[in-house]
């Protein structure tokens, strides 16, 4: 599904500030769960009992976002997507989650999943019908902001089915202003770039700024390399021109990580979470959390690749180069050392050859980063592999890596001080290695 968020604030909103640009949400990527990828619209609770989209698979998807570590990391929204309500509204217009699968309603369920420490998300259109055919928001969006105000919602996701790609941007627009002004903080998902890039209709991207915290850039993600990759290139083909407008409070989106499931091996994984980070997309996962590997629950815990992810800069990273179809990806980092940087680099294979294939890079003609008079080289961190020592690469030196076939490789290129002499009075001009 076509995804975007908004987010507002109660402060804010009590100033009269209808903007969702600063309303102090989404600082930095937001990070949880979702049903669409992994369950979709699987509805058939009797044939399907753990797959259902139901309130027994949200409040044990909550459960296991507690007692398996993901909430401690940082993943704390719980999201419910499409084919959770009944196929008509009420007699006052009232859209009402179906009884037999959520047979306590959406308040009883938004307290559960808030009892236990986490935020809770649900998914509308904004047009006549959502995607799988149940009933949008479309004459309806005073009502149904009220209810999800009402039932506590904390993340809205907003697609943009049956809708006109042109027309959809007032509604996205006016359903903004209406969610800020029931004063309840919710996180806007918007969709409205992914469907006018598929009529080759350049998205105002001042408006959406304005209007929501974050938004689908283009398709839907599926459970492949394949998917993967082709998100990759538009990521990479579009980046002078969607970069420079995601940040703290409005973010690109990528679509949800789908480590996890069926698609992706362990290291399509790693190269799919690798670049991800690079954009500083936000991290969705969406999977069964109690069938998930070791080796790939690894993945998704590593404090290391989500601190890069939650950057405060919130700088979105970007497609340097290819080298004999290793690709090299590149954001920006904090500390900053002396007026330069530290890096994310990841180094992503496009090769299927059999073996682990070695690159050998210039850290200034091939990576592109800064050396000044203060900077003596790079200490080089493994973020897979955060137990290893890290490597010093000298100013203007080389670095080598071996990548696995379809894999990924993903370090963290710190600046190096250089030695300064102590002068008379016994003081450093900077830090020394």
């Amino acid at each position: 599904m076509k995804g975007h968020i908004l987010l507002l604030g109660i402060a804010v909103f009590a100033l009269g500030v209808v903007s969702a640009l600063e309303n102090g949400l989404a600082r930095k990527p937001p990070m949880g769960w979702m049903t669409w990828q992994r369950f979709r619209c699987i509805t058939d609770c009797n044939k399907y009992p753990d797959e259902c989209i139901s309130e027994a698979l949200i409040k044990r998807m909550a459960d296991l976002m507690v007692s398996e570590g993901y909430l401690d990391a940082g993943y704390d929204y719980v999201n419910i997507d499409d084919c959770w309500s009944m196929m008509e509204r009420d007699a006052d217009g009232v859209l009402w989650p179906n009884p037999e699968r959520f047979p306590n309603g959406m308040k009883h369920l938004a307290d559960y999943v808030h009892s236990k420490g986490l935020k809770f998300g649900i998914y509308q259109d904004i047009g006549t019908n959502t995607c799988a055919g149940y009933p949008g928001m479309r004459d309806f969006y005073e009502i149904d902001a009220k209810t999800f105000a009402e039932w506590e919602v904390d993340f809205i996701k907003v697609d943009g089915c049956y809708a006109d790609a042109v027309k959809m941007v007032e509604d996205y627009v006016l359903l903004g202003e209406i969610m800020n002004k029931t004063g309840r903080p919710i996180l806007y998902s918007c969709s409205w770039p992914a469907y006018q890039e598929e009529e080759d209709i350049i998205p105002d991207y001042e408006t959406l700024k304005k209007t929501c915290n974050m938004w689908r850039n283009w398709d839907d993600i599926e459970d492949s390399h394949s998917s993967v990759e082709r998100i990759t290139k538009y990521f990479s083909d579009n980046q002078y021109r969607i970069q420079p407008h995601s940040g703290p409070g409005h973010w690109n989106d990528p679509d949800t990580l789908i480590l996890g499931n069926y698609g992706l091996s362990y290291e399509q994984s790693k190269s799919q979470l690798a670049v991800w980070t690079v954009l500083a997309a936000p991290l969705l996962l969406s999977n069964d959390l109690a069938t998930v590997t070791p080796e790939i629950k690894e993945l998704l815990l590593n404090r290391e690749i989500i601190a890069v992810d939650q950057d405060p800069m919130g700088i979105q990273g970007r497609y340097v180069q290819t080298i004999r179809n290793i690709e090299i990806w590149k954001r920006p980092i904090l500390p900053k050392v002396k007026e330069v940087y530290t890096h994310a680099i990841a180094f992503v294979s496009r090769r299927a050859d059999g073996a682990p294939y070695a690159i050998e890079v210039n850290l200034v003609e091939d990576l592109g980063l800064r050396i000044n008079s203060s900077i003596k080289g790079y200490k080089v961190y493994d973020l897979f592999q955060t137990d290893r020592k890290p490597v010093f690469v000298r100013a203007n030196g080389t670095f080598e890596t071996r990548v696995n076939p379809t894999g990924a490789n993903f370090y963290r290129f710190v600046p190096v001080v250089r030695n300064t002499r102590y002068g008379k009075h016994g003081s450093s001009a900077g830090n020394s290695v």
